[in-house]
């Protein structure tokens, strides 16, 4: 949560709610009149006023619109996107507010209060200034609040008595932050807790900003849920394709399984009513309707129009090797890493994510942009996108098949395609992390799949070559019959030796 800290903060208000009342109101008259004040707004709070002022949002007077009546809210309600989460938010918030004093609110993303819940007395005040059900909130509505502010700046706000623009809520101190959808990254409405000026404490916001954060994460769940839904409910359609390329969406075009995956991007928008849609490549794919979402497909003569170039990675030994188009290309160990990654991230990267699984935490995004051109120079202009960063190729990695293999439960062709870690030598953090990942579960599904092929061609490799768990089944698993035991007990036994 990013708080801000220049102007008139938390920290510097008076703990008196008096004192502290009189100076923002000195702050906001002088500000209002084109005087010095005696200490400048939060910057925030400056450019909330601007905008409010902009709209001509009366300061002097207030007048929350009615955008729903009493019998359409309900409607309304039923219908939103946030309406399964308003239990959590309740169970959360509610006996907060009623314990100090304060009402919980919750808007759509227009401003437009949803529901709202608190101690009776508290509401019977907020009704007096239109704080209730169906009043819209927004800032070129009534100017500067919370619930107006966090939608208007997407992020956390508190707002303190008078530095709402409008008089009339000088009394009144609010918290609240906006709830994004997890699918489009939309705001979907913001969580607010109001109440007098006296009684709200400055740490409430971290506890709005952590609800909103709750909600959003339940919100990704129920997601999850309604995507596994329309896989298993269509995944047949993508099966009768019979390897043609094709893929299953949402409503709102996310892809949530594709065949092959390499090639399609997180999200294909579809305008209603389509029948096709054009893909990043170039390629036209068709569109046909699904109860919950989409299915796309490329027929066979629209992939002949545009043929894709075909990326061959092979990471996983002594010396990376990529061939494009049976054209091996030379690479230094920076631009093996660069399309690991890519070719980790098929969806694609900005710069700035690119830098992060370059370098860490210290990534320029300046330095992953001149690699990315140098490495477009080789492979060519068209194999990688320079808008969002991806590769435009058909890919066929090795450490892809054994993530493959792992996931169909081929441990034996898991084994035998991850003979080595991934780029063993490269620190860039998404290499490192996507090589430990990889042979942890590799390992975990040899031990486990009481295969003694596999566990003995894991044993050969160099991830599993020093591994005593695994000799120590070979040695008393294999038949003594068989001379791969006494090799098996023979290296348990170095091996115990060197650890003691």
């Amino acid at each position: 949560m990013d708080v801000e800290t220049t102007g008139i903060t938390a920290a510097r208000l008076s703990p008196d709610p008096g004192t502290q009342f009189r100076l923002l109101q000195q702050v906001r008259e002088a500000v209002l009149s084109g005087a010095k004040p005696p200490a400048p707004p939060r910057p925030m709070i400056s450019e909330s006023w601007r905008r409010s002022l902009a709209a001509h949002v009366d300061p002097d007077h207030y007048r929350p619109p009615i955008v729903y009546g009493s019998a359409e809210v309900a409607d309304v309600r039923a219908a939103h996107p946030l309406h399964d989460v308003v239990p959590m938010l309740r169970e959360l918030l509610v006996g907060i507010a009623d314990e100090s004093r304060h009402v919980m609110i919750v808007t759509d993303a227009d401003g437009a209060i949803l529901w709202r819940e608190g101690p009776a007395d508290i509401r019977l005040r907020a009704d007096r200034v239109g704080l209730f059900e169906g009043t819209l909130w927004a800032e070129a509505a009534i100017g500067t609040n919370a619930m107006g502010t966090a939608l208007a700046v997407g992020g956390p706000v508190q707002i303190y008595s008078a530095e709402h623009l409008v008089r009339a809520y000088h009394p009144w101190t609010c918290a609240a932050a906006p709830v994004h959808d997890p699918d489009t990254g939309a705001i979907l409405g913001a969580v607010d807790v109001s109440g007098p000026l006296h009684t709200l404490h400055p740490a409430v916001v971290c506890l709005v900003n952590a609800a909103a954060q709750l909600a959003e994460a339940r919100l990704r769940d129920l997601m999850e849920v309604r995507d596994e839904r329309l896989r298993s409910a269509n995944m047949r359609h993508l099966a009768g394709l019979r390897g043609e390329p094709g893929a299953l969406l949402t409503r709102s075009g996310r892809v949530v399984a594709a065949q092959p995956d390499s090639r399609w991007p997180c999200r294909i928008p579809v305008p209603p009513g389509a029948d096709r849609v054009v893909l990043d490549d170039g390629l036209e794919a068709l569109v046909e309707p699904l109860p919950e979402g989409y299915l796309v497909r490329v027929p066979a003569s629209r992939r002949a129009a545009a043929r894709r170039p075909k990326l061959s990675l092979s990471f996983l030994g002594d010396r990376p090797v990529a061939v494009l188009d049976g054209r091996e290309l030379p690479l230094t160990l920076r631009r093996a890493e660069l399309l690991a990654v890519l070719a980790l991230h098929p969806a694609g990267l900005t710069a700035e994510q690119l830098a992060l699984h370059l370098y860490g935490d210290a990534g320029n995004p300046t330095t992953a942009r001149s690699e990315i051109h140098r490495l477009r120079a080789l492979a060519g202009e068209s194999v990688i996108d320079p808008g969002r960063y991806r590769l435009r190729a058909d890919v066929d990695a090795d450490f892809l098949g054994v993530r493959a293999a792992l996931r169909s439960g081929d441990v034996r062709a898991a084994v035998a395609a991850c003979h080595a870690p991934l780029l063993a030598q490269s620190e860039a953090p998404a290499v490192r992390a996507e090589s430990y990942q990889l042979l942890a579960a590799l390992r975990r599904a040899v031990l486990d799949h009481h295969d003694l092929e596999a566990l003995w061609t894991f044993g050969q490799s160099e991830p599993g070559g020093d591994d005593i768990e695994v000799f120590e089944r070979l040695a008393g698993e294999l038949h003594p019959g068989d001379p791969r035991q006494a090799v098996a007990a023979a290296r348990l036994a170095w091996l115990l030796a060197e650890d003691g």
